[in-house]
């Protein structure tokens, strides 16, 4: 009682502990090591027959049982005596009525500061519970009974405590309900037999049965396994802790990379132009509070995002070369960065809040932790379960069979955290997803290089694992908020396969083999539970067969650019778009830098549209929008014919991507003076995702030479104005490209060697058939004309067959175009076929 009268530096805080405090905040509990770190002393009670014996053991001495409801009615009657006044935050407002009543009668004396019944909104709430914590000093309270039930009540006292002015606070749970006489307490026969849990089980199944027949005998196990006598030690606070919760005011602006920084923010892109500076805008308000510097690694295959990144001019922005990956890109930014007291990595599609980068750093120094997460939430405003638990076989089989359903399930048969309490209060965590991460800079250079083996996904599981390896702390700190749009990296099989593929491989890296073994069974089978699901189609054989992660996701380097250094040839870029609004914006994103240059006009003619293709399109500064009110490609080629004014012209369709190279070159080829009238660039098939029977087509048809001769097959082709003038308008047939290809004479038309166009596939062969029944149909209407035959196709795909390998695919080539020609099968696929399944997502 001397500590309520005011003796002690900081509040003494007084809690009982049991199998149930240790099931939240022993070894292995959701809250280990949460009170800690708190500025606060804890005095802790044995509340429970199976602490008090084992404490005998290790000290061979006896340990008296106390608990809360034993010790109020003395605590109040001696704060009655010294004139100590006593607040009761918790309980219902009848409880707490009922309680008053009765030490009115008891304790006549006693001086009650108030009562308090906050409903759980505003104890989840941070101002909330600063508003109570400013009521609570404001009335006085020399002891506050925190009375909130475990684990809510010690969290609470750990964060707002000190904050309370209370000298003492007991975190005693059901005290209230005791002293209203709501809670009927065990007979003492049966409480020093140590069966007060069964006594209480017993009144209350329902709500204890959890608690004392499934997590009380593993808390049992863990007191048996991890109990010592010896006195662990606090964690020391980070050196930067002064500077870190001290608030300092400073310009805004970004801190030049070759200065010294409080936080050096690493950041990677891939194609994200349109989000990389909202995030830096987010991230400039928070250069109030502490100095910031910015290094940008850019993966994409085009400088549209530098082009972005030039109006912060302090950022240090540049091209990797390649795709690297997210980890790539990782530490090819952190080898610029310089020196900091942190490294903050960030995703480009996220939006910081106020004072989020503050309390990262602030829970680092009072934690000492060696990473700090921060609370995301999606774009909606709700909370998005950024946080994890290490990936072992009984997670990936509880994950397989229940996926997100039963988010209630223990945390042994979930990787992910679903409880919201996990996200309403600071804790240790094992992992969460890299979206954002605080990495104390020794902490950084002690691990060393983000793993590049991963390419996208599991990095982060890598980096944390061998970050706690070191005995570093991962910190979730819930005040440090950010919104993540979550875009990033797109979706398609071949990312979700990547995905499965990453947790094998790290399995592998931390595990025995036959760990491993075990593991990848499990992966498997939850690609395979998942495999008729049409979004999950093809996953199954990417993941199971190892021998085909080559076809997935990886680094790449790309060619050196060339013709980028200057401005392209004055032309004009036609897309006819129907329906386009899922792949039209990175198209457009792709000719953001030759717009810029005001030599190219981008028109897109929106056909028949009835989505959001023509608000897309508007939005691209430059980009000129005509509609075309009947769903026509050669209507819409013809009316944006009428309405461009530059020459040469390229078409290309909404869904291909035109590289600048690639632009810039084909401009080039047309724009001579030697007779070319018509040129595509090059292109490559990205069969990622697709079944074994497409890629078997693909691969034998890249290896035709007509293919890669001819301008059909691309997307894309240019037209200079004399050859415009040849066509005159285009004609209302299907296949407008090989048209256009029948049209010039090889002398007349080239292939231009450049940066390829990436053309995506389809990813099934019900898909690839229907496409081929259109490709045919058009073939049909342009007989008569010169060009590729039947005949010609054969003997090209006899002398492509080298051996077994090309032989089947040649058997595969020949199987879909026999079936993509049967007349009955294109009568009944008479309506535009489109590939839906290679517009599901787009690879970053």
């Amino acid at each position: 009682m001397g500590r309520a009268s005011g003796a002690g530096s900081v509040p003494l805080c007084v809690l009982s502990a049991n199998l149930d405090h240790l099931n939240h905040f022993g070894v292995g509990g959701r809250w280990e090591g949460s009170l800690d770190v708190a500025p606060l002393e804890w005095l802790t009670l044995l509340d429970g027959a199976p602490l008090v014996s084992r404490a005998g053991e290790l000290t061979g001495r006896h340990w008296p049982r106390l608990a809360g409801s034993d010790l109020i009615d003395q605590i109040l009657a001696t704060a009655a005596d010294l004139g100590l006044s006593v607040g009761f935050l918790g309980g219902s407002a009848e409880a707490q009525r009922r309680a008053g009543a009765r030490l009115k009668a008891q304790e006549p004396f006693l001086k009650v500061a108030g009562w308090w019944a906050p409903g759980r909104e505003v104890l989840a709430d941070r101002r909330g519970s600063l508003q109570l914590c400013s009521e609570i000093r404001a009335a006085g309270a020399n002891i506050l009974l925190v009375c909130l039930g475990k684990p809510r009540q010690e969290l609470w006292i750990a964060e707002y405590g000190h904050l309370t002015g209370a000298n003492v606070l007991l975190a005693f749970g059901a005290v209230v309900d005791f002293l209203a006489g709501n809670v009927q307490r065990a007979p003492a026969q049966v409480s020093s037999m140590g069966l007060e849990w069964a006594w209480r089980l017993a009144i209350e199944p329902r709500r204890l049965a959890k608690r004392y027949l499934l997590e009380g005998p593993e808390s049992y196990v863990r007191l048996r396994r991890h109990s010592t006598a010896l006195v662990p030690a606090v964690p020391a606070a980070s050196q930067t802790s002064a500077d870190a919760i001290t608030r300092s005011f400073r310009p805004r602006g970004f801190t030049p990379v070759s200065e010294y920084a409080d936080v050096a923010a690493l950041v990677v892109t891939y194609n994200n132009g349109s989000d990389v500076c909202g995030m830096l805008e987010s991230l400039l308000q928070e250069t109030t509070e502490q100095s910031i510097k910015v290094v940008v690694a850019d993966n994409s295959p085009n400088p549209e995002t530098l082009v972005c990144l030039q109006h912060y001019p302090e950022v240090t922005a540049f091209a990797t070369g390649g795709n690297l990956g997210y980890a790539g890109g990782i530490n090819a930014a952190r080898a610029r960065a310089g020196t900091a007291d942190a490294y903050l990595v960030l995703n480009p599609d996220l939006r910081l809040h106020p004072g989020s980068v503050r309390a990262l750093r602030a829970s680092m120094g009072r934690t000492g932790a060696g990473v700090v997460v921060p609370l995301l939430r999606n774009e909606d405003g709700t909370l998005y379960p950024s946080l994890r638990r290490e990936p072992s076989i009984l997670r990936a089989l509880g994950d397989a069979a229940l996926g997100s359903r039963l988010p209630g399930r223990p945390g042994w048969l979930s990787e992910m955290d679903f409880d919201a309490e996990s996200y309403a209060h600071p804790h240790r965590v094992e992992w969460a997803t890299g979206a954002a991460l605080l990495i104390r800079a020794d902490v950084a250079d002690e691990v060393g290089e983000w793993d590049e083996t991963y390419f996208l996904y599991s990095e982060e599981t890598d980096y944390l694992h061998r970050v706690r390896e070191l005995g570093a702390a991962i910190w979730f700190e819930p005040v440090a908020a950010m919104t993540h749009g979550r875009g990033g990296s797109g979706s398609s099989p071949a990312l979700d396969a990547l995905v499965s593929a990453n947790r094998i491989r790290y399995a592998r890296k931390f595990h025995t083999l036959g760990y491993a073994r075990v593991f990848r069974a499990a992966v498997v089978l939850s690609a395979l539970l998942r495999a008729p699901l049409p979004a999950h189609r093809g996953i199954l054989g990417l993941v199971a067969r190892e021998t085909r992660w080559a076809e997935l996701p990886h680094a790449v380097t790309y060619k050196p650019s060339r013709g980028v250094t200057e401005d392209p040839p004055a032309a004009a870029v036609i897309i006819p778009a129907h329906n386009e609004a899922s792949v039209l914006g990175r198209t457009l994103a792709a000719l953001k830098l030759p717009l810029a240059t005001g030599q190219v006009e981008v028109i897109v003619a929106c056909n028949g549209c009835t989505d959001a293709t023509s608000g897309i399109a508007a939005a691209v500064p430059g980009v000129r929008v005509i509609d075309v009110p009947v769903a026509s490609k050669v209507a819409a080629l013809n009316a944006a014919d009428e309405a461009a004014v530059r020459w040469p012209r390229v078409y290309v369709d909404a869904d291909i991507e035109v590289p600048p190279e690639a632009l810039y070159a084909t401009l080039k080829a047309l724009s001579a003076d030697n007779g070319v009238l018509c040129a595509r660039p090059a292109f490559a098939y990205d069969t990622s995702g697709a079944s074994w029977a497409v890629r078997a087509y693909y691969r034998a048809r890249s290896r035709l030479p007509q293919s890669s001769a001819s301008m059909w097959g691309a997307g894309v082709y240019g037209l200079s104005q004399e050859g415009h003038e040849r066509l005159g308008e285009f004609p209302s047939l299907t296949a407008d490209d090989c048209y256009i290809d029948r049209l010039f004479s090889d002398s007349e038309k080239v292939v231009v060697e450049c940066t390829p166009v990436t053309v995506r596939t389809p990813r099934s062969a019900r898909v690839l058939l229907s496409t081929l029944c259109r490709v045919y149909r058009g073939n049909t209407e342009l007989r008569g004309m010169d060009g590729a035959h039947t005949g010609k196709t054969l003997r090209e795909l006899a002398a492509s067959i080298k051996g077994p390998a090309t032989a089947l695919d040649a058997l595969v080539y020949a199987a879909f175009a026999v079936s993509g020609r049967l007349p009955r099968r294109r009568r009944s696929m008479s309506a535009w076929e489109r590939d839906q399944s290679s517009r599901e997502g787009s690879q970053g």
